[in-house]
């Protein structure tokens, strides 16, 4: 592998609560502007979460081609089009400027959730009586469900429809590790290229996490903001957080060689300088305490090869609860004290799977125009943290790298540094 090699960001796909594209995302962070809404396109009764970030007015039609493709793509499929698309566009590529055998695909992805609607057929013939019966399932249950829900279910399926919508045919892969999915193929990806394996790559992940099944899931298991005022939900190190809120997006990053970015004439907004992933282990009755964040940051820092004083600031995950936003100060203060903090999660939620390869698309930006929009609904940042977050207004004046840092509650976690 050459590790010298270098690997820049020369495209922005983005589909998120924010907006389509890299122009309309940019514009709502600029004016600072939270995309948290009421949930309104389900029932929410029985369920904590009344605030999420969806992605409004999203046609994919417009963005899937053939649209008979449609009959196999879920919501995350559909939207990983959109921002493989836009990130296409972005980079200026053309057909034929690569060899399609040295370009690929690499992508964040995890089980996906069946729309409640398809879910209730095949469950409603399997009753007897006003009771399901399992033994019906095979027999009745089956027949009612939808025959090609595999092929729309299936995690790996967003990263074949990139692949086959762009004749990607180099190195191909899916990463399912929760929230570190997306910071994780970006890094990856990144390797492909260092190791000589292709020229060009698309990277990210896609997720849709603003269903039933999800949001009763997060309130069993984790903290979630009940809070039915956009504004009050979603505040990351804010000294009254009160839990998480959830969204769903897409984004794919161009990621080339630096000599291939140059031959082209490309514009490059950003360099990857390093990738880092480091895993603690939650033991049963154990909560998660936050070194594998300390640990991800210092071995994509030594990647890198820089060190704190080098960075102008970091992208955390800020999750916004209780637990997490206190775990992961320590750990920002272990690996990188005193360098300032944003979280993103106050304008959109947590994207699940995708929330690590938007922020990295959107900490390109914030690099490439010098300036960092405040932490939203951080209004008094939690003192015992110890952390230095960028809030009230934006930070303009700031060294040219950054680190993104995204983490699960499993206890792994993936950084990635970023240098002008």
């Amino acid at each position: 592998m050459n590790a010298e090699a270098s690997v820049v960001i020369t495209g922005l796909g983005i589909a998120c609560p924010l907006g389509m594209g890299r122009a309309a995302v940019w514009e709502s962070l600029l004016a600072a502007r939270s995309a948290l809404r009421p949930i309104t396109t389900i029932d929410t009764t029985g369920l904590v979460a009344k605030v999420v970030g969806e992605v409004a007015d999203f046609d994919p039609a417009e963005y899937v081609k053939p649209r008979k493709a449609l009959k196999v793509m879920a919501r995350d499929a559909q939207l990983t089009l959109a921002a493989a698309g836009l990130g296409r566009d972005d980079s200026g590529y053309t057909e034929g400027q690569v060899d399609p055998e040295r370009f690929g695909v690499i992508f964040g992805g995890e089980v996906i959730r069946n729309p409640l609607e398809e879910v209730a057929l095949p469950f409603q013939a399997s009753m007897v009586d006003g009771e399901y019966d399992f033994a019906n399932w095979g027999a009745v249950g089956m027949r009612a469900c939808y025959p090609l829900s595999m092929l729309k279910l299936l995690p790996n399926m967003p990263a074949c429809h990139i692949s086959i919508g762009n004749d990607a045919r180099g190195p191909n892969n899916t990463i399912c590790m929760a929230e570190a999915s997306g910071i994780s193929a970006i890094g990856e990806a990144t390797r492909v290229i260092q190791r000589g394996q292709a020229d060009q790559m698309m990277a990210g992940a896609a997720s849709s996490r603003v269903n039933a099944y999800d949001l009763l899931r997060r309130q069993l298991a984790e903290e979630v903001s009940p809070s039915a005022d956009p504004e009050r939900a979603c505040r990351p190190f804010d000294a009254e957080r009160d839990g998480q809120t959830r969204g769903e997006g897409a984004a794919v990053l161009m990621l080339e060689n630096r000599e291939h970015a140059a031959g082209r004439g490309a514009k490059i907004y950003a360099e990857v300088r390093g990738w880092g992933t480091a895993i603690d282990p939650q033991i049963a009755g154990r909560s998660f305490g936050g070194d594998c964040v300390k640990t991800a940051i210092q071995r994509a820092l030594a990647d890198a090869r820089l060190t704190p004083g080098d960075l102008g600031f970091v992208v955390a995950h800020g999750l916004a609860t209780r637990a997490g936003d206190a775990a992961e100060a320590a750990a920002l203060r272990a690996a990188v004290p005193g360098v300032p903090v944003v979280g993103l999660k106050g304008y959109m939620g947590c994207l699940g799977v995708a929330c690590g390869a938007v922020e990295t698309a959107i900490a390109a930006l914030m690099l490439d125009a010098g300036h960092v929009p405040p932490t939203a609904h951080c209004d008094t940042p939690d003192a015992e943290l110890g952390l230095n977050v960028v809030h009230g207004r934006p930070l303009t004046d700031f060294k040219p790298a950054c680190v993104v840092v995204s983490y699960t509650a499993a206890g792994q976690a993936t950084a990635i540094v970023l240098a002008k």
